[in-house]
């Protein structure tokens, strides 16, 4: 069984909905701590002036928020942020080819109020896998699973395991810190994503191809997933 373990974002980037696409298990690692200056509450559009960050206000505790898992990091409802981000998308894709078919999508999200973050993110990347056509990955959160103590390495192993994987699909950035050795100890195949995806149509060039998904769906409607397969390989 492949299996995918990422920490979840908001509104991620295509080579995200890969990682989803490609794996029979996708594991939300929810319950590690929370990185105040990664993608975890915040993502890029573009404008007709250029890229504009949405992020997501969450309480802050000083120095203390970086050693609270993601899990227990609450959102902050002391402004209307969500509406601010669904105007910002409304603003910049309302001519997008493709904006009314989501629309109601996007509305749907924004107008919910979680109190922790991770229950809107993960909904929110659960919803926009199937709108990819992908309804064959399964979705759980490392959270759900118990008597998991490791750390690093050994942690993820931990966790195939649990799960009965056999593949563990990451991305390449990981080559830095995994250590591939205990994989091959534990009998468990370890593969790294190549991302070269192919351009499409994007409203204001120069074209960026780290933008949110959100950018895709709106431009290229049911054709987006063919903009994600066709540019990688593990």
């Amino acid at each position: 069984m492949k299996v995918v373990i990422l920490q979840p974002s908001y509104i991620p980037w295509r080579g995200y909905f890969d990682q989803i696409c490609r794996a029979d298990l996708f594991i939300f690692y929810d319950d590690v701590q929370y990185d105040k200056r990664g993608w975890r509450n915040r993502n890029q559009i573009k404008t007709a002036t250029g890229k504009q960050w949405l992020t997501i206000p969450v309480h802050s505790r000083g120095a203390q928020t970086e050693n609270i898992p993601i899990n227990q990091i609450q959102i902050v409802w002391e402004n209307s942020w969500n509406q601010n981000h669904l105007k910002a998308i409304q603003h910049s894709y309302a001519r997008a080819p493709h904006f009314d078919r989501y629309l109601s999508l996007l509305e749907r999200f924004y107008q919910r109020r979680d109190e922790f973050l991770a229950d809107f993110t993960i909904d929110f990347t659960i919803a926009l896998t199937h709108e990819l056509g992908n309804t064959h990955t399964s979705f759980m959160r490392s959270s759900e699973i118990a008597a998991i103590d490791g750390q690093k390495t050994d942690r993820l192993i931990q966790i195939l395991q649990a799960v009965g994987g056999t593949h563990y699909i990451s991305g390449p950035s990981a080559r830095d810190y995994i250590e591939k050795e205990k994989f091959d100890e534990a009998g468990i195949r370890l593969e790294y994503m190549e991302y070269n995806y192919p351009e499409y149509p994007q409203l204001y060039p120069p074209f960026d191809p780290y933008v949110s998904i959100l950018d895709l769906l709106l431009m290229t409607g049911s054709e987006a997933s063919q903009y994600i397969l066709k540019g990688s390989h593990v």
